[in-house]
């Protein structure tokens, strides 16, 4: 019995990381990817406009 809670660890491991890659590879794209690029491309404004006010605000 001990080889069985040997190997339970690695196959969970081995599901869950199977689990993952599903998710990751079944959000890529859809519709889901309007809104996460509007929500990256709002992230990268809002960072490029805090650089230029504490750019403006060094000067």
């Amino acid at each position: 019995m001990d080889y069985v809670s040997a190997l339970v660890p690695p196959v969970v491991m081995a599901v869950f990381f199977i689990g993952v890659i599903r998710v990751i590879v079944k959000t890529q794209g859809g519709a889901n990817k309007t809104k996460e690029d509007a929500v990256v491309d709002a992230a990268l404004a809002r960072v490029e406009g805090a650089k230029q006010a504490s750019a403006r605000g060094d000067a």
